[in-house]
């Protein structure tokens, strides 16, 4: 009969606890067009898998009669469960209970599990919806903080870690997101900045909106803060889904491979012409991605920041695989800052997790300028040479048509420790464009040339025979093979095979110092 009593106590503690901060406020959740904690949790994980931790951790605060009100879970949902199968540990702020504000104590959670997960190697998904630090806990909150960023730092690289930014993220609490892998946000209900739109306006009288000033579209095209952006806290949860597929669990394992199902020795005649005969006209890259990949599936991160270079995830043959690639319908493809530090992160983050990278080159160089020099496109043009030559993944690269000047070392040439480097017959490799180059290199006979446009014309033809082709890097091996363009994806594949059970390392060192 006691026991009875004490397992009906612990059923209504529970219930409470489930609560989180009653009816009415998470009746105000929904009207916002936002899930409790609760729900995106079970909307995120495998039916039934979730299991909880820390269910009746109350905070310990007792400043300004806080001791008063001393809510179980105390603002934030811990645990872990699986995603099509495989086990995620998760934490979930609950915006029902003091706004999401975080304490000590609801600190400590998040410790645990990110702990949890780095000694089991799983990923950990954060969902993000807080008012930020508990002011009344004072400096507790701060450490609280600094804590989790210090366990951000310290599994980076070691298990994939995810942040979902589905209400606000503001104050010091945006850098814990802005350390891990991945940022996903949804429109019109998820923001993030250092400092609201009422201390902007105290400190610089500039006049913005919480939108303006932090919203999805700002992050997803202006900062490049977040990876991906979505209409619906649902569609969110599908493409955390999709992501987490091309993702192993940890550093230690492999990507999760699929049966291959779409046809290997699959040509495409359509890649025969998809370069235009005239070099300085654009195409679409994210066409002949498509035709390469399994099933025309590729997902894309990134998508709306620096649109020059297009990064995202893939299958080839089943095999996930990083794809990076110029885009030459944007800017012509050229790398300037933005773009060089997006590709950068992402191919270390590749190499981080054992995802070989395919690499998809038409770059006319670095982009020229004032702007861009003073903004440090040296520095970060050096970023993105810095993780292609530090990678030990396999790195497969196919110059489409340019590759000029210092991009085509930059961008996972062999001379960095490209594995294995193909061109089709439209690719251009040299110093520079037929343009630039002729002006140097015949500046006397074009002075002297009754007439210098039409010599300039003929000069431009007789550099692009000499070094606006793919035989003069093959002639001296800087590429394996010239490739019949329809024949990419078996090529790919076949090369990914070959390089499965490569082995390659780094100097042993504390850590390296990429110029940051």
């Amino acid at each position: 009969m006691a026991l009875d009593k004490k397992l009906l106590d612990l059923v209504t503690r529970k219930e409470k606890a489930r609560l989180a901060g009653g009816e009415k406020r998470i009746a105000a959740q929904h009207e916002k067009g936002k899930y409790t904690a609760r729900e995106r949790i079970e909307k995120i994980l495998d039916p039934g898998s979730f299991e909880e931790f820390d269910l009746f951790v109350t905070h310990r605060c007792s400043d300004f009669d806080m001791q008063k009100n001393l809510p179980p879970t105390d603002g934030v949902i811990t645990g872990y469960g699986t995603i099509q199968g495989r086990l995620v540990f998760v934490f979930s702020q609950d915006f029902t209970i003091f706004g999401g504000s975080l304490s000590k104590a609801y600190a400590e959670k998040i410790v645990k599990v990110m702990e949890a997960a780095a000694k089991v190697g799983a990923p950990v998904i954060g969902i993000n919806d807080s008012g930020g630090a508990r002011i009344q806990e004072g400096v507790d909150s701060l450490a609280g903080y600094a804590d989790i960023f210090l366990r951000n730092v310290l599994y980076s690289g070691v298990v994939p870690q995810i942040s979902l930014i589905l209400g606000p993220c503001a104050g010091g609490a945006v850098y814990s997101p802005a350390i891990t892998d991945f940022v996903m946000m949804v429109e019109k209900t998820s923001y993030m900045f250092l400092t609201g739109p009422k201390v902007v306006k105290q400190v610089t009288q500039e006049d913005v909106t919480t939108e303006q000033l932090g919203g999805s579209s700002v992050h997803a095209s202006k900062s490049g803060v977040a990876h991906l952006v979505y209409a619906s806290e649902d569609a969110c949860f599908e493409g955390l889904r999709r992501l987490l597929s091309f993702l192993p669990q940890n550093n230690a394992a492999q990507p999760p491979v699929l049966p291959g199902s779409d046809p290997v020795d699959r040509l495409e005649a359509k890649l025969n012409e998809v370069v235009p005969d005239n070099p300085n006209k654009p195409y679409d890259m994210k066409e002949i991605i498509a035709l390469v990949v399994d099933h025309r599936d590729f997902f894309e991160t990134q998508p709306q920041f620096a649109a020059n270079i297009i990064t995202g995830f893939a299958r080839l043959n089943g095999r996930p695989v990083g794809v990076v690639a110029n885009q030459p319908k944007v800017m012509a493809g050229v790398l300037d800052n933005a773009a060089s530090i997006k590709a950068a992160r992402f191919v270390r983050f590749c190499d981080a997790f054992n995802i070989p990278l395919v690499i998809f080159e038409d770059v006319p160089g670095f982009m020229p300028g004032t702007g861009q020099e003073y903004n440090g496109i040296i520095r970060n043009g050096a970023k993105l040479l810095f993780a292609f030559a530090e990678a030990t993944v396999p790195k497969i690269t196919v110059i489409v048509r340019k590759a000029y000047g210092g991009a085509y070392c930059v961008m996972s040439s062999k001379h960095i420790r490209g594995d294995v480097n193909l061109a089709w017959p439209s690719a251009e490799i040299a110093v520079m464009g037929p343009d630039g180059a002729v002006e140097i290199i015949y500046s006397e006979e074009l002075k002297k040339a009754e007439d210098a446009g039409r010599k300039k014309e003929e000069l431009k033809e007789l550099y692009r025979d000499l070094f606006a082709n793919p035989y003069s890097a093959a002639r001296k091996g800087y590429i394996d093979d010239v490739i019949e363009p329809a024949a990419t994806r078996l090529r790919l594949v076949k090369a990914l095979e070959m390089l499965a059970a490569k082995r390659d390392a780094n100097p042993p060192k504390k850590h390296s110092n990429i110029p940051l």
